[in-house]
C-alpha cells in the first residue's frame, strides 16, 4: 500500500510551478482603444451624463425636511417669525421650546409718550419685590392718578404715595422719571434710529432705572429684536436648567450660548423666560 505523500512533507523540488499548471485560452479579443479627440470628449461626457441621471433623478426624489407650524398669535413683531425659523435650524434646545411654545409671543405696547412712561414707572414699582406684591403695589399708585402721565405724578402728595405703599426712594424715582419727561430729557423721537446701547445710557440716566430696566424697556416697548438681558436672573435660570442640566451658570457662559442666537437674542430670550414657566412645580 502506498501511502500519499502530505503537502507538508513534500520536498521543496516536487511542489508544482504555476507555469506549469494549464491555462484556459479563449478566443482573442481586440483591446480596449480609447477614442480620441473631440468626438471622443462629447461621447465620454454623454456617457457620464447618462450614467448620472438616476442618482440625480434619486436626489430630486428625495422629500424635503418638513417645516415647523408655528402657531403665532397676531401682532408679533415683523421679525419674528424668521426669527423662530433661524433660531430653531441653529439652536438644539430652541428647535425643541419654540414649536412647544409658539402660542405665546411678544407684543409690543403701542409706543407713544404716556405708555412709555407707564412702562418704565411700573418698572421702578416693581423693583425688588416678589411678581404678585409689585402688582398690588401698582395697583394702589395707579388708583391715585386718573390717567398714568407723567404731569398727574408731579402733582401727587408724596404723603398720598407713601400711604399707597411706595417707599421714599421709589417715590423719589418717579417724580425723577416725571421730570425728565415733562421736561423733554428724552429724545423719544430719535429712538427709532437710535442704536440700543444709545437708548440704555439715555435711560440710564433716571434714577433708579438699571440696565436691566433700560433692556426690559427695549424689548416690551421698542420690540428691539437682539437684546441679551444678561442681568436678568430668569434667563440665567433658563440657560442653566436647558443648556447645563441645573448646574451654575456665569454671565460668560450664558453669552457664549447666546452666540448663536444672534441678531435674535430677544426672541431666544423670550422663550427661555417662557420655559421657566412650563417647568412642572415640584411636590
Amino acid at each position: 500500500m502506498s501511502a500519499a505523500k502530505h503537502l507538508d512533507t513534500m520536498e521543496y523540488e516536487q511542489l508544482p510551478l504555476v507555469a506549469d499548471l494549464p491555462v484556459l485560452v479563449g478566443p482573442k479579443a481586440p483591446l480596449p482603444v480609447a477614442p480620441m479627440g473631440v468626438v471622443a470628449y462629447a461621447e465620454a461626457s454623454a456617457e457620464m451624463t447618462k450614467d448620472a441621471a438616476p442618482a440625480k433623478t434619486a436626489a430630486a426624489a428625495k422629500p424635503a425636511t418638513p417645516k415647523v407650524p408655528l402657531t403665532l398669535p397676531e401682532g408679533v413683531p415683523a421679525y419674528w417669525a424668521e426669527a423662530c425659523r433661524q433660531l430653531m435650524r441653529r439652536d438644539r434646545v430652541l428647535k425643541r421650546l419654540i414649536p412647544l411654545l409658539s402660542s405665546q409671543a411678544l407684543l409690543p405696547r403701542e409706543q407713544c409718550r404716556d405708555e412709555a412712561f407707564a412702562t418704565l414707572a411700573r418698572s421702578i414699582v416693581g423693583q425688588q419685590i416678589a411678581v404678585k406684591s409689585a402688582k398690588t403695589l401698582w395697583n394702589k399708585f395707579s388708583k391715585l392718578l386718573a390717567e398714568m402721565q407723567p404731569e398727574l405724578v408731579l402733582k401727587l402728595k408724596v404723603d398720598d404715595m407713601r400711604a399707597a405703599g411706595l417707599s421714599a426712594r421709589k417715590v423719589d424715582y418717579l417724580v425723577d422719571l416725571a421730570l425728565h419727561f415733562t421736561e423733554n430729557r428724552l429724545r423719544m423721537d430719535e429712538w427709532a434710529q437710535m442704536g440700543d446701547d444709545a437708548i440704555i445710557a439715555e435711560l440710564m440716566a433716571i434714577r433708579g432705572l438699571s440696565r436691566w430696566t433700560a433692556e426690559n424697556f427695549l424689548i416690551y416697548y421698542l420690540a428691539r429684536p437682539n437684546v441679551l438681558p444678561l442681568d436678568d436672573a430668569g434667563l440665567i435660570q433658563g440657560i442653566s436648567l436647558n443648556y447645563f442640566s441645573g448646574d451654575p451658570v456665569s454671565r460668560s457662559d450664558a453669552r457664549e450660548v447666546a452666540e448663536a442666537w444672534k441678531p435674535w437674542c430677544t426672541v431666544a430670550t423670550w422663550y427661555i423666560w417662557r420655559s421657566l414657566e412650563a417647568q412642572p412645580v415640584a411636590g
